[in-house]
């Protein structure tokens, strides 16, 4: 990847990361993080499925070895790959095997972003699927422990999903295509 592009890449997932997740409140954990700059966005040149589960290996890797207080969360971005919807989300189920074949199931875990995510039961241009819309697929690498730490002094953390389809829903047109300007 050009450096340009790499440079690019990066500044587009911040101001997604600033905008939508932060400036939205979708994941109201990540704004501490971000100001302390303990989240990470590893962009892959990965051309290949293999090449990009070996990099997440090592950034689950990267992850064990840093101290919480160094690197909370990786934003693993893949330009190269997943382009059509259903492919990412089948290679989801290999992260997960990664996971439990390397021990770090209860560890760690991933959420999952892309240009085109679809919740299952929805149409692609429901509202709520913004939720999970990213200029580029991610896979966010999330530490168990960090996360249960959060949620036990959040009120009704139950409810995040459906505050956050509600945030979405209410924002008007002009805001979507500000906010989200890589949706087709």
């Amino acid at each position: 990847m050009k450096n340009q592009n790499f440079e690019l890449v990066h500044q587009q997932v911040q101001q997604w990361l600033e905008d939508v997740v932060i400036g939205l409140n979708l994941c109201p954990f990540a704004a501490k993080p971000n100001r302390n700059k303990q989240i990470q966005i590893f962009i892959s040149e990965a051309n290949s499925e293999d090449v990009l589960l070996e990099e997440i290996y090592q950034q689950l890797q990267k992850l064990d070895s840093t101290p919480v207080d160094e690197l909370e969360t990786t934003l693993v971005v893949t330009p190269h790959l997943f382009e059509d919807f259903g492919d990412y989300n089948q290679y989801l189920d290999l992260i997960d095997a990664l996971i439990f074949q390397m021990g770090y199931q209860g560890t760690y875990q991933i959420a999952s972003f892309h240009p085109d995510y679809c919740f299952h039961g929805t149409q692609p241009e429901d509202a709520e699927n913004l939720t999970n819309r990213s200029p580029y697929p991610i896979f966010h690498l999330i530490r168990e422990d960090s996360m249960e730490k959060v949620l036990k002094h959040y009120p009704d953390p139950e409810g995040i999903p459906e505050r956050n389809i509600e945030r979405v829903e209410g924002l008007s047109e002009e805001e979507v295509k500000k906010l989200f300007p890589f949706i087709k």
